[in-house]
């Protein structure tokens, strides 16, 4: 057995160790990881400067251990140089959110959504990553367990100059609404809490705006497909269980989840009808595999 394949294992097991099995583990690999992880070297092969990857995909579409095994492939077939940070990491602090909250809208409290990232921040690491002339730089680290942004001498600290830089977060590559769909609430929560669609429309412009900007400097774009919203909710549930059983932290109950998931479900939705610009979509099965790689 390869080293890559042994290692690959390893941290398939260690996933599997808090509440979950994997199916066809080596299929996956071989069929899937592996073929994509080539495409996605040749298009490095033709750049002079870092390769971006954006990877997007709902709560729970596995976009973290995928980035994890993407990595691994690149350092261990490729010898390449990776780095992997999430949107998440980029929320703007509680004191932050909640001043935007008071003077915007209530529903800004809560984290997830377009606008309540440090936009300037993360296009400012991007740009910091792709640059020629590299210099040793820190990421942020955000600790969902007290909804806040860590202190400085906890974040990622990236010393060398990456070949590979791999973003992923649940909105990447988003694409703005017009006027006329965001008038039709989609949910409980935008019909009673965004009466007058001020959440809504703030949350559109930062698409339009800022975001864009943002994902203007991506390379590659890979989308993760679900089955059906239904699934996002399953497998957040399961996304909050792992953290109980792995870290004793504090948790969302399953009430607080089904909530929490009405803030993403717009843009969830809206992403899983449009999704053509992206290079790869990988399609998910009910079982949480990958059933096939449209390039």
């Amino acid at each position: 057995m390869s080293a890559l394949k042994k290692r690959y294992l390893k941290f398939i097991h260690k996933q599997e160790t808090i509440g979950q099995k994997f199916q066809d583990k080596k299929k996956q690999l071989q069929n899937f990881y592996l073929p994509l992880c080539n495409k996605l070297f040749k298009s490095y092969k033709s750049k002079n400067r870092p390769l971006l990857i954006g990877l997007s995909g709902s709560q729970g579409s596995g976009k973290s251990t995928i980035s994890q095994i993407l990595k691994m492939i690149f350092h261990s077939n490729f010898k390449l140089n990776v780095v992997c940070f999430s949107i998440d990491d980029f929320y703007k602090t509680f004191s932050e959110r909640k001043e935007l909250s008071e003077s915007l809208h209530p529903l800004f409290m809560t984290r997830g959504v377009p606008g309540t990232h440090d936009s300037k921040m993360l296009f400012n690491t991007i740009k910091t990553l792709l640059k020629k002339n590299f210099r040793k730089i820190k990421i942020p680290k955000f600790e969902k367990s007290i909804d806040d942004r860590l202190r400085n001498k906890y974040w990622q600290k990236v010393k060398k100059k990456p070949d590979i830089i791999i973003f992923e977060g649940w909105c990447v590559g988003a694409k703005p609404q017009s006027l006329r769909e965001l008038k039709k609430p989609i949910n409980i929560l935008e019909k009673e809490e965004d009466t007058k669609l001020t959440w809504r429309k703030k949350v559109n412009n930062e698409l339009r705006t800022n975001y864009k900007k943002i994902y203007n400097l991506l390379d590659k774009k890979i989308y993760l497909k679900v089955p059906n919203f239904k699934y996002v909710l399953k497998w957040r549930l399961l996304q909050e269980k792992k953290l109980r059983l792995k870290s004793k932290k504090k948790a969302m109950t399953d009430n607080q989840v089904k909530r929490f998931i009405m803030f993403y479900e717009r843009l969830t939705k809206n992403m899983a009808k449009d999704h053509k610009n992206y290079d790869a979509v990988v399609i998910i099965d009910k079982s949480h595999k990958i059933k096939s790689i449209r390039f």
